[in-house]
């Protein structure tokens, strides 16, 4: 694993666009080991899990007795599952980043949001629509950042994250969102804005930092191979989770 020290230009760029991507983070022999873990883990089905169908997005299959309908999404509570993720959620490496991006020398990982290996697998993969991670989010304050670490190239095909720079800025009306809370595609507002996205491809090792407002979506994986990343969400300590709200469920980890 390199020493990566986040540039002014980088971080200027996280400011101004919502995003930074900082190349070759994660190590080939770090990588193989997450990826092992994963691969049995999905094997095993090893709870907690959250299937395709359960999300019922674009391209998720019916239901549980539909062709794909076992189909692995997300393998849950990632830091607890394995010693080489949780000494990934909390490096020295990432943890200077953080400090970096937040201007703040404490930090924790919450247990409560991401904090997952997300599985995109072929032919029953799905979209998601366009969307802010806070939605469901319940801190003192909306600013947090997702580590998303690719443990393999990411690309169109395989449906990488798109996103729309410098939207974690916006302040949106209500009307503006479904039900579910995704952008309404039927609004020019919302088509004028969807057409400033863009596509975040990375390669195997890259590690994407990105604000929690940020908008951003996922296609499908169009590939023969499964698309493996491990994802964390940040926050500064004295950002707290309101009380009695999902986001206070588990205790936030110190970096």
């Amino acid at each position: 694993m390199k020493t990566n020290i986040l540039s002014e230009t980088q971080a200027g760029s996280f400011q101004r666009d919502g995003f930074v991507v900082v190349p070759g983070l994660l190590d080939a022999n770090t990588i193989a080991k997450m990826r092992a873990v994963a691969d049995d883990h999905v094997v095993a089905q090893l709870a907690p899990v959250e299937y395709e169908v359960d999300v019922q997005y674009p391209g998720s299959p019916r239901d549980t007795k539909a062709d794909g309908g076992e189909t692995t999404r997300r393998l849950l509570h990632a830091y607890s599952r394995h010693e080489v993720y949780r000494n990934w959620a909390t490096d020295a490496h990432i943890n200077e980043i953080l400090q970096s991006l937040f201007a703040s020398p404490n930090i924790e990982l919450s247990q409560c949001h991401h904090n997952c290996m997300m599985t995109k697998h072929p032919g029953f993969s799905s979209a998601t629509l366009w969307h802010q991670d806070n939605r469901y989010w319940s801190f003192d304050e909306q600013n947090l950042i997702n580590v998303w670490s690719a443990l393999g190239d990411e690309t169109r095909d395989n449906g990488c994250l798109r996103v729309i720079p410098g939207s974690h800025r916006l302040e949106l009306d209500p009307g503006c969102f479904d039900a579910a809370m995704f952008l309404r595609p039927d609004l020019a507002t919302n088509k004028s804005l969807i057409q400033n996205a863009i596509r975040v491809e990375l390669q195997s090792g890259d590690v994407l930092f990105f604000h929690s407002k940020l908008f951003h979506a996922a296609g499908r994986n169009l590939t023969d191979e499964v698309k493996y990343s491990l994802v964390y969400t940040y926050h500064e300590a004295s950002n707290r989770p309101i009380k009695d709200t999902r986001s206070a469920r588990f205790p936030g980890i110190p970096l």
